[in-house]
This record gives structure tokens, C-alpha cells and sequence, in this order.
């Protein structure tokens, strides 16, 4: 079986590990849309208790956040050394409740079908070649009447300019070459790849950053950075 993944992203991640739990590093962004991510997933199926998977993982930052919040958490990702970082930062917290493993999200859905109440998918579908594999590894992976939380950046000329030109090359808020615009989504497209593995659609939101603020928050716009919320029937 191929693995769905792209070698020179996760040699990108890979390069940049050290600098994961840095909250003013390349990853700010991420620290600073965490708890809106996790207030919103909280919202729509409270975390305590639950079984949670987070495909993507990286460094750990939502899935850390997920088992402090009570749930019982499996971190995944293919680029190791983030991995390490996120086991790393896992122990020197003190973080119960949370695990982390290298596996193709695709291989994990062969291996533990139907096993989790909640899975995320954050900033991750626009870095693989088939975002739709992953959708339907990901509705597999869910319990019937769980939750699967997915998010990614839109494709338009809006989020071309504020999420690469922008963030990567004026604000130099993220590294450049962080993103590729022709791997961006449309949410009919997202939406679309939820209805064929069999989800449901259950809400969506968009996270829009205020350069004069420098804040992020969460709000009906979808233009260029957005949240789609969906169930396994």
C-alpha cells in the first residue's frame, strides 16, 4: 500500500520540530488558534471521558490541549520528529491521557475500524495528495454517532493572499513554502469528500485573523481558514 504523504512535507515538519511548543516561533499561529479549535470542538461534543484521535498531529499541540480536557488521546503522524517533540513535551508536562504513534491514518483504519468517539484532522488535508483518503479513513475510524472534526484553508483569491503572501512572505508569520495553493479546498469540496465516506455535515466555522490585533477568531467566514463539523450516522 502507498502511503498517503508527501516526503519533502514531512522533512518540512521534520526540519522545524524543535520549534513546536515555541509559542512566538513559526508555529505561533497554531498555539494562538488552539483553544479556539478546542472551545468549538468542546462546544458541539465534550471532550471528558471521550476517546479522541488526532490525525496530523505534528508536535502535539491540539492533542495535548484534547487530554487535559479529559479524553483519552491518540496523537498520529508520519514525520518523526515531531513525534518525539510531542512525546517529549507530553512527559515534561506531566500530560496524562495521551499517546503518540507513526502510522498512516489509512493503516490505523484497517486496524482499529469503529474505535473512537471523536477524531480531528486539523491543518493537514492540504499537505497530502488524496485529502479524500484521509476523510474516509477518518469516517472509518469513528464510532457510530461520533463526531470527526476536519480543517484546512480555502481555495480563492482571498486565501491566497492572506494565508501565502501574506502570513508567508510580508507578516512572516510562517515559514515560506508552508503552503501550496493548488492543495487548498474548497469547503463545497470538503463537504463533498464528508458526503461520499458516508459523514454528515453538522456545522462549519471560520477562524479570520486581525493583523492590527494580531488576534484570531472564530465567526461565520469561511474565505480562508475554516472548520467543518460532521457525525457518522
Amino acid at each position: 500500500m502507498t502511503i498517503n504523504a508527501d516526503p519533502q512535507e514531512l522533512a518540512k515538519f521534520g526540519e522545524l520540530a524543535h520549534h513546536w511548543w515555541d509559542p512566538e516561533s513559526e508555529f505561533k499561529p497554531l498555539h494562538q488558534i488552539n483553544p479556539l479549535r478546542l472551545g468549538w470542538i468542546q462546544q458541539m461534543c465534550p471532550l471528558a471521558g471521550k476517546r479522541a484521535l488526532d490525525v496530523g498531529c505534528g508536535g502535539g499541540i491540539l492533542s495535548d490541549s484534547m487530554a487535559r480536557a479529559g479524553a483519552q488521546v491518540l496523537g498520529i503522524d508520519l514525520s518523526t520528529k515531531p513525534l518525539r517533540v510531542a512525546e517529549l513535551h507530553a512527559m515534561e508536562a506531566g500530560t496524562e491521557g495521551v499517546e503518540y504513534r507513526e502510522i498512516a491514518v489509512e493503516a490505523l483504519a484497517a486496524e482499529q475500524p469503529g474505535c473512537f468517539d471523536v477524531v480531528t484532522c486539523m491543518e493537514m488535508l492540504e499537505h497530502v495528495p488524496d485529502p479524500a483518503s484521509v476523510v474516509r479513513a477518518c469516517a472509518s475510524l469513528v464510532k457510530p454517532g461520533g463526531w470527526v472534526f476536519l480543517s484546512t484553508l480555502n481555495r480563492n483569491a482571498k486565501a491566497f493572499l492572506l494565508a501565502i503572501v501574506g502570513a508567508e512572505y510580508v507578516m512572516n508569520m510562517l515559514p515560506k513554502g508552508t503552503h501550496e495553493y493548488a492543495r487548498f479546498l474548497k469547503p463545497s469540496e470538503l463537504a463533498q469528500f464528508c458526503r461520499d465516506a458516508g459523514l454528515e455535515l453538522q456545522a462549519s466555522r471560520g477562524l479570520s485573523y486581525n493583523p492590527v490585533t494580531q488576534r484570531y477568531s472564530l465567526g461565520s467566514d469561511t474565505d480562508v481558514n475554516y472548520m467543518l463539523a460532521c457525525r457518522r450516522p
